[in-house]
């Protein structure tokens, strides 16, 4: 849900900061927005607008099955995989 849904008078722009001053979210009154997320160390790991651009250079984790079966303690045996 937007953030305009939320209220009935907000005034544009919008923006949201993180509790370390980054910008995170901005959305202007034509329904236009943006977000974004930081690592610790304030670098932009992930954008994304309205508009279906997206940067994603967030760290993926990699995780071998037995590590799968640890985490969730369960046979590894009795693991699925599905994609979506």
């Amino acid at each position: 849900m937007k953030i305009k849904e939320l209220f009935r008078e907000v005034k544009f722009p919008i923006y949201l900061y993180d509790k370390n001053g980054n910008q995170i979210y901005f959305e202007n009154s034509d329904g236009y927005w943006e977000k974004r997320e930081y690592d610790s160390n304030g670098n932009k790991i992930y954008f994304e607008n309205s508009n279906g651009s997206i940067e994603d250079s967030r760290p993926k984790v990699e995780l071998t099955m037995d590590e799968i079966a640890k985490k969730f303690n369960v046979p590894i045996d009795q693991l699925k995989i599905k994609k979506q």
